[in-house]
């Protein structure tokens, strides 16, 4: 309502001499269309009580005659409700799936997400932030951007020493040949368990300790020479290969592409360069040993960059990261998505860069959130074993829809995983509960697949052409509104890239259309065509919401 803000501060200034901002919200049905609180803003600066502001103003507008308003009144202390004319509300439903967002228009994005580590299996957090990340990749390309969507994961580290350890006791040493035996479905699961006991051997066994030690070492050291072909070497890439072929299947599985992996193999050498070079100018400093950054000269913590072996820690890999980004995309924008147990780790990293790359400081996100947990569940360890895995939430879901239905539906149980991601903000613990996920009478994402059928069916039992609209009987009136508002809400999630107002807006938006549904006959009626348009109009809007989060909008359930 851009014409009616504009005549809302010609108003003002022309009663009142002042400007302040004007803001119009959307109000409850029965007070109209928008409100303001300009008056209520307005009155401690001009002298006069709010109503008596709010009266003027209505006064100054109704003389507009150019207004496409049926309506002005006035509510509690001062505010102003506006209720527009019915050609206005058909006009913005007809337009709810064509205004675009533009906030990233000609943009190059890098979104970085899920980053799991080879050599490990996939926990839920990992299936969260692909959630996630995939949604608000989705949004910014809505908004016009260009998207890389890449994933960061450590093929060396300590992890990777732990799993290596434990391989070759199973194994009984540098065996290669061996790994042929291990079936393809069991491979993930082998490393898993390696994992574990390479973990607890570390733990546990000064000599395990030493000898994992080396192993990690010797990871760095055959990549550094390009080593494929010795038995240690054979063995290490494999089990990588491995890793990465179990993630590709994921995320196949649950549809979130990646342009890209960066191992940490690949990113380190440039993270070790650039450290040793800003040592040099004091960015980073010697300290017993090691190299670190003071992040108590910010507010911050210290945190070490290079290992007194010499070997770069994550610290310095994440360096090494960024820099690999910018070099490969000059991104405008950077989307970092994590667990927010390594929020302040990474606030130390980005504070290190910003002394020598602030830019690239300052085009950079990092959006952190919570553990995801089973209802009534533990918090995950993978170094204990006990931690909740991906396939573990798709598989609770998928035995409540099971339950709920009696067949299964890969389909709607990705729906309801995703939804009852996407749904809560981002930040929080996440609890999952797979029965509530799944039903069909609640806020989840069967509920809107199964209301995006619902009305594709009734579309697809029609006769008469669809129409448009330029008059509105009390039932088509709210539903049309509502569709309305999806631009509004769109603009929002783009802006603070944050996929659950889709959610919201969604769930919101199939309770309107049942009240229509409850009242106003379709099929038959005197008004069909002008209700099928609107029927077609609430489902591709149901569709383009849905698509926003990654999830399927069947025509028939």
């Amino acid at each position: 309502m851009q014409e009616m803000s504009t005549a809302l501060t010609a108003a003002i200034t022309e009663l009142f001499s002042t400007e302040v901002p004007v803001e119009l919200t959307r109000s409850e049905p029965q007070f109209g269309d928008y409100a303001t609180n300009v008056a209520l803003q307005l009155a401690g600066r001009v002298g006069k009580p709010p109503r008596e502001v709010a009266e003027q103003l209505v006064t100054k507008l109704r003389e507009n005659s150019s207004l496409p308003v049926s309506e002005f009144t006035i509510a509690g202390p001062g505010f102003i409700n506006i209720r527009v004319n019915d050609e206005v509300i058909a006009a913005s439903a007809e337009q709810a799936t064509t205004k675009q967002p533009q906030q990233f228009k000609g943009q190059e994005v890098v979104t970085e997400y899920s980053d799991p580590n080879p050599f490990k299996v996939l926990h839920a957090g990992h299936l969260y932030t692909s959630v996630v990340g995939d949604s608000i990749s989705n949004l910014i390309e809505k908004a016009g951007g260009r998207v890389h969507r890449v994933n960061f994961g450590g093929d060396v580290g300590l992890h990777v020493g732990k799993t290596m350890w434990a391989i070759l006791k199973e194994l009984d040493g540098e065996h290669p040949e061996k790994l042929q035996d291990i079936p393809v479905q069991e491979r993930s699961e082998r490393m898993a368990k390696c994992y574990v006991t390479g973990t607890n051997a570390y733990e546990e066994d000064e000599t395990a300790r030493q000898e994992i030690i080396a192993l990690n070492k010797h990871v760095y050291q055959l990549i550094a020479d390009g080593d494929h072909d010795s038995p240690f070497a054979q063995i290490y890439w494999t089990c990588r290969t491995w890793s990465y072929d179990y993630f590709n299947t994921f995320y196949k599985r649950i549809g979130t592409p990646f342009e890209k992996y960066y191992p940490e193999s690949e990113v380190a050498p440039l993270g070790l360069q650039t450290v040793q070079e800003q040592l040099e100018k004091g960015v980073y400093e010697k300290s017993d040993g090691a190299v670190i950054f003071n992040g108590e000269k910010y507010g911050l913590h210290t945190r070490v960059f290079i290992n007194n072996h010499g070997l770069p820690t994550y610290e310095a890999k994440d360096v090494g990261l960024i820099m690999s980004k910018w070099r490969d995309y000059h991104f405008d924008r950077s989307v970092v998505i994590t667990g927010n147990d390594i929020d302040e780790y990474m606030k130390v990293v980005l504070k290190s860069i910003e002394q020598y790359e602030p830019e690239l400081v300052k085009r950079t996100t990092h959006f952190t959130h919570g553990n995801v947990k089973l209802q009534g569940g533990v918090k995950m360890s993978s170094r204990k074993g006990n931690f909740l895995r991906a396939v573990d939430v798709l598989d609770a879901a998928n035995q409540a829809n099971k339950a709920a239905t009696g067949r299964e539906d890969e389909q709607a149980v990705l729906g309801a995983v995703k939804y009852a991601f996407l749904k809560q903000r981002i930040g929080a613990d996440i609890i999952f509960d797979p029965k509530e996920s799944v039903s069909l009478e609640g806020n989840s994402g069967p509920y809107l697949q199964y209301a995006h059928a619902r009305a594709r069916s009734v579309l697809s039992k029609a006769t008469t052409p669809a129409e448009h609209f330029y008059d509105l009987d009390e039932w088509e009136r709210p539903l049309a509104s509502k569709i309305g508002e999806y631009p509004e809400v769109l603009e929002k999630s783009v802006r603070e890239l944050m996929p659950h107002h889709i959610c919201t807006y969604l769930y919101e938006l199939a309770q309107a259309f049942n009240r229509f549904y409850e009242h106003a006959h379709v099929l038959g009626d005197p008004r069909e065509s002008v209700r099928l348009k609107l029927v077609g109009l609430y489902a591709d809007v149901l569709k383009d919401g849905l698509g926003l989060l990654g999830i399927a909008a069947p025509e028939h359930m």
